[in-house]
């Protein structure tokens, strides 16, 4: 049996030769680092300072996609949740779901993706663990990813710090992970091929933080997108968001295909994009700063924090036609298994 017809067997997570097989195979062929290669049941770390710590697990469906992967998208999830806190991401642990039959090269591409994803975002995955499922209990691979950082001294970053008067920021197009999964599941053939997002934030988060410690809130709008991210940071912090909805930045096939499905691109997730709320003063500054990084060179001022007096927390989207409209938290999945 050559190598692309070889698979995953249920003895490969009995605990036994071949599981010791598959780790040193396929785990620690790509993945391995001092830390790892140690093969102890917990990775040893020495860390100083405030951390940030956090953990997700993704059942994105298809597992590969244009510009990325669930390896890939596994990784920088999870190093973008913690550059949101204003963390420097250091250390990922990596637990693995794999469906019995499933091919030992497919899962092979999936690690080195996750490979090439960390030394992107200047990571190593330190711990992990691999179980295997019977033939129909899992969709192919389920990855829960956990990760460790260092928040640098002076920065202080919530939810719920955002002002009255404070600009929104958007680090770029809108929509592209989700219309990306969603071409591949119907597919849809346009002139231009639609990629993910998919992208570790914490070299533009250094470089914003660089410019000002006056930034109140980062977040990774992921699922429910950028209605979802500004919803919570309204009811977080007690105001209320108004957007310009002709300010957003849309790629023209993400907006002709959600037309087309009858699909709100606001809603539909993002895995290398961030939203920041930052003073007023500052935003010009972190936004050249944002602009001369490769993944926020299209990086807009969308809109302002206000003051939500006499009313709950909401979010106001300014339409093309000058009206006014609520921008509701989503209310249900457009697309499910996305992340």
């Amino acid at each position: 049996m050559n190598d692309e017809e070889k698979k995953v067997m249920l003895a490969h997570g009995s605990g036994g030769r071949l599981t010791q097989e598959l780790v040193q195979s396929v785990f620690a062929a790509g993945l391995g680092n001092p830390i790892l290669d140690r093969m102890e049941d917990a990775a040893t770390l020495e860390l100083q300072g405030r951390l940030a710590f956090t953990t997700d697990s993704h059942v994105v469906s298809p597992l590969f996609f244009p510009g990325g992967d669930i390896g890939r998208l596994s990784l920088t999830g999870t190093v973008n949740d913690l550059a949101m806190m204003g963390a420097v991401p250091l250390y990922v642990a990596a637990g693995f779901i794999i469906e019995e039959g499933f091919p030992l090269a497919e899962l092979g591409r999936i690690v080195t993706s996750m490979r090439e994803a960390s030394r992107e975002a200047g990571v190593q995955v330190v711990a992990g663990d691999t179980k295997v499922v019977e033939r129909g209990a899992a969709d192919g691979v389920f990855i829960t990813t956990s990760g460790i950082g260092l928040i640098p001294d002076g920065v202080r970053i919530s939810a719920a710090a955002a002002s009255p008067g404070d600009a929104v920021i958007v680090s770029g197009t809108i929509g592209d992970h989700g219309v990306a999964i969603l071409s591949q599941r119907q597919g849809m053939d346009f002139e231009v091929e639609l990629r993910s997002d998919c992208a570790p934030l914490g070299g533009l988060v250094r470089g914003m933080l660089e410019a000002s410690r006056r930034i109140r809130v980062l977040r990774d709008p992921t699922r429910g997108g950028l209605a979802a991210v500004l919803n919570e940071i309204a009811i977080a912090s007690g105001v209320s968001v108004e957007i310009d909805e002709e300010r957003i930045p849309f790629r023209p096939e993400v907006r002709a295909a959600s037309e087309l499905l009858g699909l709100d691109p606001l809603v539909m997730a993002n895995e290398g994009k961030l939203v920041a709320v930052v003073a007023a003063q500052d935003a010009g500054r972190v936004l050249e700063v944002m602009r001369s990084h490769s993944l926020g060179s299209e990086a807009t001022v969308i809109g302002r924090v206000e003051t939500a007096a006499g009313e709950r927390p909401r979010v106001f989207a300014r339409t093309i036609l000058g009206s006014r409209r609520i921008l509701s938290m989503p209310s249900g999945e457009q697309l499910p298994r996305i992340c």
